[in-house]
């Protein structure tokens, strides 16, 4: 009872005195989830000993609050705001003084809840499923994406019985805390210190008491990840940086992918044989051999494409598929297998030795051409947590939208669609335009595969840029997986008429086109902050576009219409020379160019864009008022206001009783409203299209 009484004191003055108003309590169908509800945010508010809630709440009133996995917490300062369900929750809470039997309830409500809410949703589903005597009830994810190859993963979710997780600590895991969870049958794996967590294989039964612990932060799936030419440099203007010197040197990135094959010729320094590839790590554990014992760092064939776009010197096409950024160097980050599978601990540990190794090889941008799909809040997933730790770290990071613009879920028209960890805020998230076969960028479309915004739950708008991600052709991984798959898609050099190069369509193409354009002006100056990077290369983005196009998916012969608004093209498409050639500069703060938020307005039908609603800084100079970054110099006029664009027939605009509306904007579309993700990410028929899109592209 003392601990009762001491969060009942918490409570009520928060409750009353603040008037927090809780989406949650909105419709609650009987008693005992009124009990579980109240006692959720009776614990949350207990568990703040330094009232961090309240503090961000008199920073900004208006602001939407995520708490650890509990969702938006809406936050108006007026006493009204307080509905029927809070005093109903508050009345129940009073009664347990009178009906000490009644207590017990409450707080084995409260422990339960409590534990429900530091898991992720479909940890939590499967905690209920369990407990409900159904074990092997378990909930499927639909799989990860290969951002530029073919195929969905394996479900993140074992048989039932047991499940790979991070769990998220109060503060960097201790010898106590791992063994706190091997003691309820957990297997240890992995620290990752960079998001405070550690990765195990628990038993599903004993996830509702780790949960429960003081010291845990929140558990969420060790989710499957995968992997998401000649035209390309001239479409965004590369050639006329190399023609001026920049070419990169003496700029790392770090490639984390399925690895990088650098015995090609095209990863040569200039003045010799020496590979650019500065370091090899694998985190996936798997076989980097041949069948004849040569180490072979890319058995799928993806990063050492990837590698060839940003970077690869076009030695052995004479030039015609030279990289964007032809000498810069890599450090090699293998975390994904020969099927181009991996997961979240995996590429959170690759992102946390990249850090580590930074001041070593100056390393200064990450490649991340991989994805999947988004099952919470940025705030509460530990990969959109390690890419801001990276960040913040002084390290562009620089990630694939994803290839699920085709899926059309109740009418959705392929919005809602970003993945992780692209759907973070913070890093640079990049979208694939068609370069249509010629050299001008002025005929060059959206390609229809490319993943449109806003992200899931948290509505940020994205893609921030895009670039040629369609039947890109570079460097081959011979003997890997992809090219036994696709044989067709072998291209020659013309250096010595052997199939050097490989075609491959994707985001996962266009993501490493933006990443050798950061490499060029770091290059230029390498005092330029990430922010600053981002802001330069989104204001500078070339911004004329039509209102619609269709393309065709040559595999099926289906047809797609695009709409060339915020959610599909971001700030426009990536234009190296003229931000070579800019010299503006945006505030050196982390933050500073933090993607907004879309916010609609339910009774005017509205949409509007908020600075943003990062846990890192709520202001950003590049969504102010000022000339330099202002809206229309970012978004340009015609895609933020152009009638048939913004404001035109696409779904995200249209009549909200429309199903594919609520899917994009969920239910409650107000400040806090929840966005409709098991419909979009629950189908996984809906989304095996997108296989397709890596070997035949777009027309």
């Amino acid at each position: 009872m003392p601990v009762f009484w001491q969060w009942l004191a918490t409570f009520l003055p928060n409750l009353f005195h603040s008037s927090i108003r809780i989406s949650e309590l909105a419709i609650i169908p009987d008693m005992e989830l009124i009990v579980q509800r109240f006692a959720h945010i009776f614990v949350r508010l207990s568990e703040d000993p330094e009232d961090t809630v309240q503090n961000q709440i008199r920073n900004n009133e208006t602001r939407n609050i995520h708490a650890a996995g509990h969702g938006f917490f809406p936050v108006k300062f007026f006493p009204m705001q307080i509905g029927p369900m809070h005093i109903v929750a508050a009345v129940v809470a009073l009664l347990t003084l009178t009906f000490p039997a009644m207590s017990q309830v409450v707080l084995t409500a409260t422990t339960r809840a409590a534990a429900m809410a530091k898991l992720s949703p479909e940890l939590a589903e499967l905690s209920r499923s369990t407990e409900m005597g159904a074990p092997n009830a378990v909930p499927r994810s639909s799989g990860s994406q290969n951002l530029g190859s073919p195929g969905l993963g394996s479900p993140d979710l074992g048989s039932g019985s047991w499940v790979r997780v991070i769990v998220q600590f109060q503060q960097r895991p201790a010898s106590e805390h791992i063994a706190r969870v091997q003691n309820l049958g957990g297997r240890f794996h992995r620290r990752l210190d960079l998001v405070q967590s550690g990765v195990f294989t628990v038993p599903a039964s004993a996830l509702g008491e780790i949960a429960s612990a003081r010291e845990v932060r929140f558990i969420s799936l060790d989710h499957g990840l995968e992997a998401a030419d000649d035209l390309t440099n001239a479409a965004v203007g590369a050639d006329v940086a190399f023609q001026s010197g920049h070419d990169g040197t003496g700029v790392t990135v770090a490639v984390i992918d399925s690895g990088i094959n650098d015995t090609n010729p095209d990863f040569f320094q200039s003045t010799g044989s020496a590979s650019r590839v500065l370091y090899h790590q694998d985190f996936t554990g798997t076989s980097i051999q041949d069948a004849a014992g040569n180490v072979v760092y890319d058995t799928y064939g993806h990063g050492t494409h990837v590698a060839g776009i940003l970077g690869g010197n076009g030695k052995l096409s004479n030039g015609k598929y030279r990289g964007v950024a032809a000498n810069v160097n890599f450090v090699d980050l293998r975390v994904l297998d020969q099927n181009g599978g991996g997961s979240d601990s995996n590429v959170i540990a690759a992102i946390q030795q990249a850090i580590s190794l930074k001041s070593a090889y100056n390393i200064r941008v990450i490649n991340l051409s991989l994805g999947r799909p988004v099952w919470n809040y940025y705030a509460s997933d530990p990969l959109c947590q390690a890419v801001e730790a990276a960040w913040q770290a002084g390290i562009v990071v620089v990630v694939a939208a994803g290839n699920y613009g085709r899926l059309d879920v109740d009418g959705s028209d392929g919005y809602g669609t970003i993945t992780a960890p692209g759907n973070d805020p913070l890093i640079l998230t990049v979208g694939a335009m068609k370069s249509m076969e010629t050299t001008s960028r002025t005929d060059d479309l959206i390609a229809s595969y490319s993943s449109k915004g806003p992200t899931t739950y948290d509505h940020v708008v994205k893609p921030d840029i895009l670039a040629p991600g369609n039947l890109v052709n570079s460097v081959i991984a011979h003997g890997s997986t992809l090219e036994a798959e696709y044989p067709d898609n072998r291209v020659s050099g013309v250096a010595d008429g052997n199939f050097d190069y490989f075609t491959l369509s994707g985001t996962s193409m266009a993501t490493p086109v933006v990443s050798g354009a950061v490499a060029l002006l770091l290059q230029q100056n390498a005092a330029l902050t990430p922010d600053q990077i981002k802001a330069r290369l989104m204001k500078t983005a070339y911004k004329t576009f039509p209102g619609s196009s269709v393309a065709m998916d040559p595999v099926t012969g289906a047809t797609y219409t695009s709409y060339y608004d915020m959610f599909t093209v971001g700030a426009g498409y990536l234009d190296v020379g003229a931000g070579l050639q800019n010299t503006d500069l945006a505030a050196a703060t982390v933050g500073a160019a933090l993607s907004p938020a879309a916010l609609y307005d339910a009774t005017s039908g509205t949409v509007s864009l908020a600075d943003g609603n990062s846990v890192v800084n709520a202001s950003s100079v590049v969504w102010g008022n000022s000339v330099v970054w202002g809206n229309s110099v970012v978004w340009g006029n015609s895609v933020v206001w152009g009638n048939s664009v913004v404001w035109g027939n696409s779904v995200v605009w249209g009549n909200n009783t429309l199903a594919g509306f609520s899917v994009v904007w969920g239910n409650s579309t107000g400040n806090g409203g929840t966005a409709g993700s098991s419909v979009v990410w629950g189908n996984s028929a809906a989304l095996s299209q997108a296989s397709s899109v890596a070997a035949k592209g777009d027309e």
